[in-house]
């Protein structure tokens, strides 16, 4: 059911927020007996407590001779005009025989600006919010955190029409942070940050969802270990994160990142397992791994990346010398790759045995090649050959058949 007065919900954060700060502008609600507090810019006076009704009185500034100028005595109480940081000291007022009537310690400072806030949630049983000042006051400031839950079931709003609200608890170990214990998935909130010092207040209103916010703790126990006889895998196996509830419906996935330690492209592979096998790592070469996690229904953000973890792969039992020269010659080439990158893709997929294949393949092509271009040349110089053999018949047989003519008139003589 809703308020019959649009906006009644807001107007009561900025009552319940100007009531706070009215309380806390106090001085003596902040510790500090003798202090005043003034805002840089303004006009700030100073009393005399103390002093008779039109007596006269003198003002004094500790560590100095002087008072700040522009400052002025009216009516007993010390006036300072347009005050700034610098004017900050201690202040005494002294009767006409020099005695001492009362002191005060005057500090300065800012309002409080809009604090930044920024929420995230680790799991879904509870999120924390974290905030950071937008003004730098130079006074004491503390800050109240509540929440109210907006979407409420129907038990919820019969019961209480202005919706759930209650503290984002804050612990002193962890400054600048609260949190709320108890969330819903299914849940919206509204968070309100208020940032309160001597002078006043102000507020941050910040909407959040669990779904937008939620960002899991990297996985722990990561673990990389390489695997007999296999000179180019490795098992890598992590949990989840402790932070994360053990509930079935509430699963993660999970993306592994590896490569050669010489080596700045990164491998990647996601997967929904707690373990994975690297069948493409760099026989002989240490490699680093790490792992990150997300909802696994792709709500908010993956995790940051776990801390490294390393290893390296097993080598065979027996190697030849030349698979060790193709080794060395291999890692000496991308050991000076020059890619910097951050390619998903595997840094080399194929097996010695298809690069010793391929090698011969190429060698019998050759093979063939030549063999073809000499078959080629030798019938080329052939069929030279016999063309100029066929051009020097007809004159030989001219010859014999002028002898053969001339012989019967030779006979006849």
């Amino acid at each position: 059911m809703h308020s019959p007065i649009p906006g009644l919900g807001r107007v009561m954060v900025f009552l319940a927020a100007a009531l706070v700060s009215a309380s806390l502008a106090i001085p003596e609600d902040w510790g500090e007996e003798g202090v005043q507090y003034g805002q840089v810019g303004t006009d700030v006076t100073l009393l005399c407590a103390g002093a008779h009704a039109g007596s006269a009185v003198q003002w004094r500034r500790a560590d100095t001779a002087a008072l700040p100028e522009g400052s002025a005595i009216h009516q007993g109480a010390l006036v300072l005009a347009h005050a700034s940081l610098a004017t900050m000291g201690t202040y005494s007022c002294h009767g006409e025989d020099g005695g001492l009537l009362h002191a005060v310690s005057l500090r300065m400072g800012h309002l409080p600006g809009v604090p930044f806030v920024s929420c995230r949630a680790s799991n879904y049983e509870n999120f924390s919010c974290s905030w950071t000042s937008s003004v730098e006051t130079f006074l004491p400031t503390r800050y109240i955190t509540t929440y109210r839950k907006k979407s409420l079931t129907g038990e919820e709003k019969r019961r209480n029409k202005n919706g759930h609200m209650g503290p984002c608890l804050q612990d002193p170990s962890r400054p600048g942070t609260c949190t709320v214990h108890g969330s819903e998935f299914w849940s919206s909130y509204r968070l309100n940050i208020t940032e309160v010092n001597p002078l006043g207040s102000s507020f941050r209103l910040l909407d959040v969802t669990m779904q937008a916010i939620i960002k899991p703790d990297p996985p722990e126990g990561l673990v990389v270990e390489p695997i007999p006889l296999a000179p180019r895998r490795l098992l890598v196996s992590w949990k989840y994160p402790s932070s994360w509830p053990k509930e079935p419906h509430f699963q993660l996935r999970f993306r592994l990142q590896y490569r050669p330690v010489i080596h700045r492209s990164w491998s990647v592979v996601e997967t929904v397992n707690l373990s994975e096998v690297i069948t493409d790592a760099f026989a002989g070469l240490e490699h680093v791994v790490q792992v990150s996690a997300k909802d696994f229904l792709d709500a908010g953000n993956w995790s940051e990346w776990s801390a490294e973890a390393r290893a390296t792969p097993a080598r065979e039992l027996v190697t030849t010398a030349s698979e060790e020269t193709t080794t060395d010659a291999s890692l000496e080439s991308l050991a000076e790759e020059p890619s910097q990158a951050p390619n998903p893709e595997p840094i080399n997929r194929s097996e010695p045995l298809e690069k010793t294949a391929v090698l011969v393949s190429l060698g019998i092509f050759a093979f063939f090649v030549l063999a073809a271009v000499l078959i080629v040349t030798i019938l080329i110089w052939l069929r030279v050959r016999k063309h100029g053999k066929d051009k020097t018949k007809p004159h030989s047989f001219l010859v014999a058949a002028t002898h053969l003519k001339a012989l019967p008139s030779e006979l006849g003589c």
